[in-house]
């Protein structure tokens, strides 16, 4: 039974958590989103600062509610990439010292392998399972053959899907993250507006910059005329284009790989569209499918300490000498330079 301690700081969350056993005792999250927002964006220098402002204070939180001590603790796990390079040093540097201080493994783990092991806190993962990535920084599709065993099928080839959705939700004037309200008023609209499916029947790889580039272009140009935008019809039409790509590339990636399982994993599981037509496509289909809570949707450190559990069972530790790798790739999670 290991007792694990994990801090998450990739982006605008500054996260810890502590395992004991693979039970949750704690699991803080100071997010930053109400600063960001007024920029329709995450502003890494900003992002960074208040890590340094938040850690001590969430460390000490989660202590306490855990009921433990640093001595008490079997290995320390820190989020090393990918991520804003300034946010993942601080998390870093937290877990280091930690480690130094009570001689205790540190364990680097990798963010969306985090997402991904955040589908055990709802069931056991069943190989070969396909993993589904979506969130604001990646779109991936990976194979996993047994645990830890990662192989990137499908990625994006510019924007990933949840920043083309903030950068969508900015040209139609609202609210940043853009995820949530893009949702909210495709439930109202209706698939009007003509948009391009980029890479459509193209093998597992993803490509948003087309599509976003098209929704900013025909706004501008639906400004310039003096003619009404309808905001329900353009974020249905955009979503129903983008979570499409989605859900085509996931269907036959399932097929050609005999997945047993599929899991969700990324800040945009959380769409409510993309959870339902996932249900509509593979219940009675034979293929398990796993949906994470919506807490386990945006970044937290549950997730984190979720991986190092299996890899402190494998013996897997780094040198205090690691840093961090903003576009560290999942398929090479056990290779780093000291």
């Amino acid at each position: 039974m290991s007792k694990i301690l994990a801090i998450e700081s990739s982006c605008d969350e500054t996260a810890v958590a502590i395992t004991d056993g693979g039970k949750l005792l704690a699991n803080v999250v100071a997010t930053q989103i109400s600063v960001h927002e007024k920029y329709g964006g995450v502003m890494p220098e900003i992002a960074s600062r208040l890590h340094c402002e938040n850690i001590a204070v969430c460390l000490k939180e989660a202590l306490e509610q855990s009921g433990l001590r640093y001595e008490d603790l079997d290995a320390v796990a820190v989020t090393r990439g990918p991520g804003l390079i300034g946010c993942l040093h601080i998390g870093m540097q937290a877990a280091k010292s930690i480690a130094m201080l009570y001689n205790k493994p540190l364990i680097p783990v990798h963010h969306l392998a985090g997402h991904i092991y955040a589908n055990e806190y709802v069931g056991e993962l069943k190989f070969p399972l396909l993993c589904v990535v979506v969130s604001g920084g990646n779109t991936e599709l990976v194979i996993m053959r047994d645990h830890l065993d990662f192989e990137i099928i499908g990625e994006t080839k510019d924007d990933a899907v949840g920043e083309c959705y903030d950068k969508v939700a900015r040209v139609l004037g609202l609210p940043y993250p853009g995820g949530v309200p893009i949702d909210q008023h495709a439930k109202n609209g209706k698939h009007t507006y003509d948009l391009p499916k980029p890479l459509h029947g193209q093998g597992y790889d993803f490509s948003y910059s087309g599509l976003k580039t098209a929704v900013i272009n025909l706004v501008n140009t639906l400004k310039m005329k003096g003619e009404e935008i309808r905001i329900d019809d353009m974020a249905r039409s955009f979503q129903d284009v983008a979570i499409g790509m989605i859900l085509e590339k996931t269907v036959k990636a399932a097929l050609d790989f005999n997945v047993k399982q599929i899991v969700l994993a990324g800040g945009v599981s959380a769409n409510s569209y993309l959870r339902e037509q996932m249900h509509k496509r593979f219940d009675n289909s034979g293929i398990e499918l796993i949906i994470p809570p919506i807490w386990c949707t945006t970044d937290n450190a549950a997730m984190i300490a979720k991986v190092a559990e299996h890899l402190y069972e494998e013996g897997f530790s780094a040198p205090l000498t690691i840093g961090v790798d903003p576009n560290w790739k999942i398929d090479h999670f056990r290779e780093f330079d000291s």
